[in-house]
């Protein structure tokens, strides 16, 4: 261990500041981006081609 190195620069304290709130954006977007896009696809309204089920009874 020297004693006459120097700790982290201001420099590197402030490279070190940016690429957390650029990580951090990246989270966040990685989080959020695909529930908002699953939620813009989903809330489509999706026709409802279900057949209906007719019964015919015969009376007698």
């Amino acid at each position: 261990m020297n004693s006459n190195s120097q700790s982290a620069n201001s420099t590197d304290a402030s490279s070190h500041r940016l690429a957390d709130i650029i990580g951090t954006v990246i989270g966040l977007l990685t989080l959020t981006l695909p529930l908002l896009v699953i939620a813009n696809y989903s809330s489509v309204n999706i026709p409802n081609k279900q057949p209906s089920i007719i019964y015919n009874l015969k009376q007698k």
